[in-house]
């Protein structure tokens, strides 16, 4: 049987020591740090091309609906969450009395048309009578020059020629009247005899109103201003009372859908209006949208609150505030998408953090990468 080798044996063996290489070793151990600061510093030279924020919200126009004239609702023709065209009637209003105004206004545009023909009647009669007047007092001079001349031959007696220097006095106040009531017929014309009837001040005045209660008519029938979805029309009940202040239904714009993204202030410095965006739903997931910076906020989100931050207080902690930023969607290919929703934007500045300026200056200063004096330049801007 053979025995087994003890310890003994091995250590008369003239076996070498095994020795781990030193350098191998070394080099894998700044190998696995200066890989990760390579790839650290490549990531973080081309990045910043990109900035994001997931404090972002769908937008959409509301518009309230009020109606422009009083009375109580008759009908309603929209329901809660109904998509609605411009033009589509909501509700109507009763109309009974409106129907009457209009139906009077009417009389009252012909009666004024009847009485500027009346008017321009009572102008010609008073032309007519003016000229009269005129051929009457032709004839009393022509009376009182004889008369006159028969008194002087002492044919006439004084009393034959008092009495005819008295008709020659009427006739001519008879021409006087006679122009004023010319003059006045021709005023009552608005100082055109020629007028045409539907232009004279008093059928205007009538068409006027007769204008504005055909409208306040067309009015009792309230349509949608917009495309949209009709909302809170809870309050829409048949036989309410609404004024024109009274806020019945409102309305979600669904033909303008934009998203409003608040950027942190850091992230600004190279963000300008038309670059391109990337929007992502939380409600759609793994779906994204391409849109437009449309324009970037007048001031933060803090200034325009209703209570604004005391930043003079003496507990004053500093903190990055956040700008509005508008994202136009216009022409994207949008699913079902509800004012409110949560979104992410990513908006493509189109430029990256390059190295920064030291090293810039270190690598052209030993001719990598440009002259020295081109790196400060780059740097100056």
């Amino acid at each position: 049987m053979n025995a087994q080798p003890s310890l003994d044996d091995f250590k008369a063996l003239d076996l070498p020591p095994a020795r781990p290489s030193r350098l191998r070793r070394n080099l894998l151990i700044a190998a696995v740090p200066l890989a990760l600061a390579l790839g650290g510093g490549y990531v973080w030279v081309t990045g910043g091309r990109y900035v994001a924020t997931d404090d972002a919200y769908v937008k959409q126009d509301r518009v309230t609906v009020m109606p422009q004239v009083s009375g109580q609702i008759a009908s309603v023709s929209v329901a809660e969450n109904q998509t609605v065209k411009a033009g589509d009637p909501l509700f109507t209003i009763d109309d009974s009395a409106y129907r009457a105004t209009v139906a009077a206004d009417e009389a009252r545009l012909q009666s004024a048309r009847l009485d500027v023909e009346k008017l321009k009647a009572a102008y010609a009669q008073a032309v007519s009578e003016a000229s009269t007047a005129r051929d009457a007092l032709a004839t009393a001079e022509t009376q009182d020059e004889r008369v006159q001349s028969l008194r002087k031959s002492g044919v006439v007696a004084q009393s034959d020629a008092d009495t005819s220097a008295l008709a020659l006095q009427q006739a001519r106040g008879a021409v006087a009247a006679a122009d004023s009531q010319v003059l006045s017929a021709k005023a009552a014309l608005a100082g055109n005899p020629e007028i045409p009837t539907d232009s004279h001040p008093e059928v205007l005045e009538a068409q006027a109103a007769l204008n504005v209660a055909q409208l306040n008519l067309a009015h009792t029938v309230v349509t949608a201003p917009q495309d949209g979805v009709a909302t809170q029309t809870s309050r829409l009940l048949k036989g309410q009372y609404v004024t024109p202040s009274t806020a019945v239904v409102a309305l979600m714009a669904t033909g303008n859908t934009w998203i409003e993204a608040n950027f942190k202030e850091t992230d600004l410095e190279h963000m300008l209006d038309g670059q391109p965006v990337s929007v992502r739903f939380d409600g759609y997931p793994g779906r994204s949208f391409e849109g437009r910076l449309e324009l970037i906020g007048a001031g933060t989100g803090s200034e325009f609150a209703l209570i604004p931050a005391q930043n003079a207080s003496g507990n004053w902690v500093k903190v990055v505030q956040r700008v509005p930023v508008r994202v136009d969607l216009a022409g994207a290919d949008l699913p079902p998408v509800r004012a409110g929703m949560s979104a992410s934007v990513d908006v493509d500045t189109g430029r990256s953090r390059g190295l920064p300026a030291p090293v810039g200056r270190a690598l052209a200063a030993i001719g990598i990468g440009g002259s020295p004096a081109a790196a400060a330049g780059q740097d100056a801007k």
